[in-house]
């Protein structure tokens, strides 16, 4: 029966194309409307690393005090160098990094070429292992290297395929801002949005990193953060050593940690730690520390921009006024034909029936309507950079999902708007409709 109910759907759509067109138009606008924004917002709320979120932490500690914290008493957002090597010293997860963005100079083999910039970490090598970062050759550096640090780096496919054509370059020296580096890894692309591990320096949206390189050695050469770095009360350090020593904070630390009762033990480790410091001397204030997951630590950051919330909103309404007007539009279609459905109710056809006849009428209308959405959609998600910043608007893309849910989203909400009308159609007095012809 679906066969013959679909044919006479089709037949209904091609009797009254006037009014067929303004249905198949008003469900296309709106869920092009829908889809465009959805396909922003689902880019930059969505989990980067889902398999693991629930299991990698970021640890804050309030080194300022309450005088001095801006955000309602929360800890600053990443930390100082003295209290990231209490983290690391106490070793108390089972894997953990702290890391920090740098700029780097990449000078090409035989200095015939212009240097070229790249963008890159300074991070531990625990960082790979927790955040399953893929290699297309060799690994990261271990623990030992770590502890001796050594000059050794893992680059990214794309500095790779600049450099040495997309070969297997592990083994060969690179030369980074005068100092040579062997490179032990050349990773997958590996650009997880949002960015979650490094929410203090960036926005999360940022271009893939060129190079990772280890913590210390970024350290005993004495590079600067390439990303955010703020710091409390007066500051007069000179010297590396004083800056080192001083509140600024810069470091991002995380911890992997794989058990309720380890995040509770770690929790407790935290405020212990920030106990001592205050019977040192060096805090007058009581613990404040956090410990939130992936998560958590987007929410906190507010990665999602408010405008991809507003926008989805008003898409969202525009996309049920459309629906309201659909509902209209079909009442008047099927109640046009009373006096069909009435002989039809006559020669025996139960309400079950007109139900479906005119439910499936509904779904074609659908149909109609999400291929023309699908057709705004790609045209749309092209254009959405005069929405948004050109970082997260180059996120939304048209995929074989979203191709789907803008189709399954038409025929399901046409359906459902069509059940008032198809109603009413069911219910028509047979009686009623043969008297009156």
């Amino acid at each position: 029966m679906f066969d013959y109910y679909f044919g006479l759907g089709l037949r209904s759509l091609r009797r009254n194309p006037m009014l067929t067109a303004l249905m198949v138009m008003a469900i296309g606008f709106g869920v092009a409307a829908s889809m465009i924004t959805y396909s922003v917002f689902r880019a930059v709320s969505g989990n980067p690393i889902p398999g693991k979120s629930s299991q990698l932490f970021t640890p804050q500690i309030d080194a300022w005090g309450p005088q001095k914290n801006l955000d309602g008493g929360e800890p600053a957002e990443a930390l100082g160098y003295a209290d990231a090597m209490a983290l690391m010293r106490a070793g108390k997860a089972r894997r953990q990094t702290m890391l920090y963005p740098v700029q780097l100079s990449v000078i090409p083999d035989g200095n015939h070429d212009l240097p070229i910039h790249a963008s890159g970490y300074a991070v531990g090598s625990d960082f790979f292992a927790m955040f399953d970062v893929p290699f297309r050759y060799g690994g990261a550096w271990s623990a030992q290297d770590d502890e001796a640090h050594a000059a050794q780096v893992v680059i990214s496919d794309v500095l790779d395929q600049k450099l040495f054509g997309g070969g297997n370059s592990v083994g060969r020296t690179l030369n980074l801002g005068g100092h040579d580096y062997r490179i032990v890894g050349v990773t997958s692309h590996w650009n997880p949005r949002p960015r979650f591990y490094d929410l203090f320096s960036t926005s999360g949206f940022a271009d893939e990193p060129d190079v990772y390189m280890v913590f210390h050695r970024a350290l005993d050469l004495q590079m600067r953060t390439d990303g955010r770095n703020s710091c409390r009360g007066s500051l007069s350090f000179i010297t590396w050593e004083q800056y080192l020593q001083s509140n600024c904070i810069w470091i991002t630390p995380w911890v992997e940690l794989d058990s309720p009762s380890e995040v509770a033990g770690y929790r407790r480790f935290l405020t212990d730690y920030a106990a001592e410091q205050t019977r040192a001397g060096r805090f007058t204030w009581a613990p404040n520390v956090r410990l939130r997951d992936v998560m958590q630590w987007m929410d906190h950051e507010q990665v999602v921009p408010p405008e991809s919330r507003i926008s989805l909103a008003v898409a969202m309404g525009f996309f049920l006024i459309c629906l309201v007007n659909t509902i209209g539009l079909l009442l008047a279609k099927f109640m046009r034909r009373a006096g069909e459905i009435g002989v039809r109710r006559a020669l025996g056809a139960t309400r079950g029936e007109i139900y479906a006849q005119y439910l499936i009428e509904a779904g074609t209308v659908g149909l109609a309507g999400g291929m023309v959405g699908l057709l705004l959609t790609a045209a749309g998600v092209g254009g959405v950079g005069v929405l948004f910043q050109p970082e997260i608007a180059k996120l939304a893309r048209l995929d074989p999902s979203l191709v789907a849910l803008t189709v399954a989203l038409a025929i399901v909400a046409t359906v459902a708007a069509a059940f008032y009308p198809a109603w009413r159609a069911a219910h028509v007095q047979p009686a009623w409709q043969l008297k009156s012809s």
